[in-house]
């Protein structure tokens, strides 16, 4: 190999960079600070990153809560939730479902209507609804719990349950076994137990609608008292909608201390109202506060249409 087949190395300045300009690591002598910026993101608290994850979350329930409200009748709000295991996975079980219907829609409805008058309005929106939600009505009678059972479409009741004081439901055999065949009825403590505390969430979760009576018990007066806010906390903490319901006519067909309705066959209406969401930073004790409104309207809509004007005079004057 001759002298001029050799390669030649270019000469090396004297500054310490490379023939290219960079510096010994491969970069150029301005550029290293800005690389070292780049590989190494600046610090933030813990205080930030929690309150990144909070609004997260609030968005979260945002684009929940509306995809909720325009489409009660998305094929996912019927599907995708918990598996009811264990004890839970009797309320949506079929055959005590089949049973229920037979009883509710056979049974119960020939006795009601050979004592009242029973006549139905329910909100087209109501028959879209598919997977859990929070049922909600003023209570005015024993006989309100399989009223609304039988008066909410099929679809919509198949796995309805509602909660029963466990010291007078659940404490006799026959009591249980009404209560659990005829209204699907769950467990709820009083006096202070937690023993069956947390139920209607895990229920709402495993897909299963639940009705509540958030004045807390039946009318004395045939007046609508105050609503408890634990209904709106459920359907707000799980993301369910509310049904509002109103009974109009119950108390005065079957007023408290009654064990059967009076002669006559007087009328009795259920009207079940458009489907409600909770707001945007909506609070539980605000939200229960439009529910109760709502079902208020409703009762007032139709009270003179079932009762007439008559009564609802006697009502303001007592």
């Amino acid at each position: 190999m001759t002298s001029q087949d050799t390669p030649q190395e270019p000469p090396r300045p004297q500054d310490g960079t490379t023939p290219h300009g960079t510096a010994p690591g491969g970069t150029a002598p301005g550029d290293a600070g800005a690389e070292r910026s780049e590989t190494a993101p600046p610090t933030r608290s813990a205080g930030a990153r929690m309150q990144d994850a909070t609004s997260r979350a609030a968005d979260d329930l945002r684009d929940r809560s509306k995809r909720l409200l325009g489409s009660l009748s998305a094929r996912s709000r019927g599907e995708g939730w918990e598996k009811p295991e264990g004890e839970l996975a009797k309320y949506r079980s079929r055959w005590r479902a089949g049973m229920r219907f037979v009883l509710q829609r056979v049974v119960f409805r020939a006795v009601v209507n050979s004592a009242v008058t029973p006549e139905v309005q329910v909100h087209r929106r109501v028959k879209s609804i598919r997977g859990p939600f929070v049922l909600v009505a003023n209570h005015t009678s024993h006989v309100d719990g399989p009223l609304l059972a039988m008066s909410l479409p099929w679809t919509q009741a198949r796995f309805l349950c509602t909660g029963a004081a466990t010291d007078y439901w659940f404490d006799h055999w026959y009591r249980r076994i009404f209560v659990r065949t005829m209204l699907n009825a769950f467990p709820i403590d009083r006096g202070g137990s937690r023993k069956h505390s947390g139920t209607s969430r895990k229920l709402l979760r495993s897909g299963v609608p639940i009705l509540v009576f958030p004045e807390g018990g039946r009318q004395t007066t045939g007046t609508m008292a105050e609503f408890k806010p634990g209904a709106a906390a459920l359907a707000i903490g799980v993301g369910v909608p509310v049904v509002p319901a109103a009974i109009i006519g119950g108390y005065e067909a079957m007023p408290k201390g009654r064990y059967w309705p009076v002669s006559g066959r007087p009328p009795v209406r259920v009207v079940f109202g458009d489907p409600m969401i909770s707001h945007e930073d909506e609070s539980a004790v605000e939200f229960s506060a439009r529910i109760r409104a709502e079902v208020k309207d409703l009762y007032d809509e139709h009270h003179d249409e079932v009762l007439g004007a008559g009564a609802r005079g006697e009502e303001e004057s007592a």
